[in-house]
């Protein structure tokens, strides 16, 4: 009964090596074919170079549109809040952009984000709780920060970055994909021949299919993190240009800690103006597109004090 069960395993092993061979066959004929009639790399990276901003410009203004659709935003009305508005309006002639609309909404916790801004004045979300936990002085750092992030088009930014990071995972995949079919077929193929399917693992194309899957994934997880970090430096740019124009770093110091005091509960990916709790780890902290709160915060009162020192020095009070 035994060399029966061996012998059907051989079976199954050698079709199983035929119909990977076969599917390999196939793919390097199409592969083949289409080589035959490639343009030229630099006319390829050029279509590659297109596609991914066409994506990245369809995926920026989609997904700014959604997300107000999500947030059922309301216009704050210009009335209800001048000294906000004026304000508003010197932020962004400091910073050579248009008034950016100021949208309500209701979020899940205190909260505010800046979208838009690639092309067009942008949109300022802030959440209604904002308009009663903060003082009119933090609110407009608040806001100044979400101007900073439309002044850089950090939004578009971020978006052209990830879809970069998508086109080239697409070209990854198209690349190695015959190799990764062979490899899985012959390391499955081998293992059932010798009797033992579950370790196909373990063979010499197994190990091979492996080492080529966590190579990719590994350089794909780092590019993510780079992207990461840039995020987190966005904000500590946006900290600095919000503390600049409003020539107050600690009010913008004061609303991120009402913020974190007021908000519970798991981080978005959602939100510009993201705070961090104090039970984050490291691996969190290195994950997440925002930089602690302390830091920032820290950052914040490091450059009020600087401010002092300047004044004092030059005489002025």
């Amino acid at each position: 009964m035994r060399w029966v069960l061996r012998g059907l395993m051989a079976v199954v092993g050698v079709l199983t090596l035929a119909v990977y061979l076969a599917g390999a066959y196939l793919v390097y004929e199409l592969a083949r074919a289409v080589w035959a009639v490639r343009p030229p790399l630099s006319t390829l990276a050029v279509y590659l170079a297109v596609l991914t901003v066409v994506l990245a410009f369809v995926s920026y203004r989609v997904g700014t549109a959604q997300i107000l659709r999500s947030l059922r935003v309301w216009e704050l009305p210009e009335a209800r809040a001048p000294t906000l508005y004026r304000r508003l309006a010197g932020f962004s002639d400091a910073m050579g952009i248009e008034r950016p609309d100021v949208l309500v909404a209701e979020m899940a916790r205190p909260n505010a984000l800046a979208l838009g801004g690639g092309f067009g004045p942008g949109h300022v979300v802030v959440d209604r709780q904002l308009f009663s936990i903060l003082t009119v002085d933090e609110l407009s750092a608040i806001l100044a920060h979400e101007l900073a992030h439309i002044e850089r088009k950090d939004s578009l930014v971020q978006t052209f970055g990830y879809s970069v990071l998508q086109t080239l995972s697409g070209v990854a995949i198209v690349v190695l994909a015959p190799v990764l079919v062979v490899a899985t077929g012959l390391a499955r193929g081998v293992a059932w021949i010798r009797g033992r399917p579950e370790a196909w693992t373990r063979t010499i194309p197994g190990k091979l299919q492996r080492a080529v899957v966590g190579s990719v994934s590994l350089v794909f997880f780092a590019l993510t993190l780079a992207l990461l970090a840039h995020s987190r430096r966005r904000e500590f740019a946006a900290d600095d240009r919000a503390a600049a124009v409003t020539g107050d770093p600690l009010a913008l110091a004061r609303a991120l800690r009402k913020i974190e005091r007021a908000s519970d509960g798991p981080w978005s990916l959602l939100s510009p103006l993201y705070v961090n709790g104090e039970e984050e780890g490291p691996l969190t902290r290195l994950l997440s597109t925002h930089p602690a709160t302390d830091e920032r915060v820290e950052r914040l009162r490091e450059q009020a004090e600087r401010d002092r020192r300047i004044r004092v020095e030059g005489g002025r009070p």
